[in-house]
């Protein structure tokens, strides 16, 4: 015997009690075909996207059975015939296989001396420090330049 799932939609016609009734006859059509009733939602109404037969809204149900698979033709004569059921579906329901763990890739781990490149630390002699600040200190006129660039070029 194979799972099936039978997803099917009632007329919004009838009550809330009718409803609740065809879905009992249905159920109990299931059963009299030799099919184990596994699982039964009550109807409960909804709003369809479009509509369906000229029907805005209907009364949403769902049966998760087993049977043969010769005798689900009979179950969906029976559906098709009923005009309170708008449109119904029956699909295998095969059961959720196991997927493989994916790989994660894992995040580096790293030692105090990887993660950390350690830079010497060079300490500045006074004559050094003195270089530095008359480099930046050292501010040169237009004037200067331009005797530099006449020596240079000779003229």
């Amino acid at each position: 015997m194979k799972k099936y799932e039978l997803a099917y939609f009632i007329s919004p016609e009838i009550s809330g009690e009718e409803a609740e009734g065809l879905a009992k006859q249905i159920s109990s059509f299931v059963e009299e075909q030799g099919g184990k009733i596994i699982k039964t939602d009550n109807p409960s109404p909804k709003t369809l996207s479009y509509p369906i037969k000229r029907q805005g809204s209907g009364f949403f149900t769902l049966v998760e059975f087993e049977i043969e698979p010769e005798k689900l033709a009979a179950i969906k004569d029976r559906l098709d015939k009923d005009t309170k059921v708008l449109r119904s579906t029956i699909v295998v329901k095969n059961p959720v296989k196991a997927m493989p763990e994916r790989r994660t890739p894992k995040a580096p781990s790293f030692t105090k001396a990887e993660s950390v490149e350690e830079t010497p630390v060079v300490q500045e002699t006074p004559a050094q420090a003195q270089e530095e600040e008359k480099k930046t200190e050292k501010k040169i006129e237009l004037n200067d330049i331009e005797k530099k660039l006449d020596e240079i070029l000779g003229e």
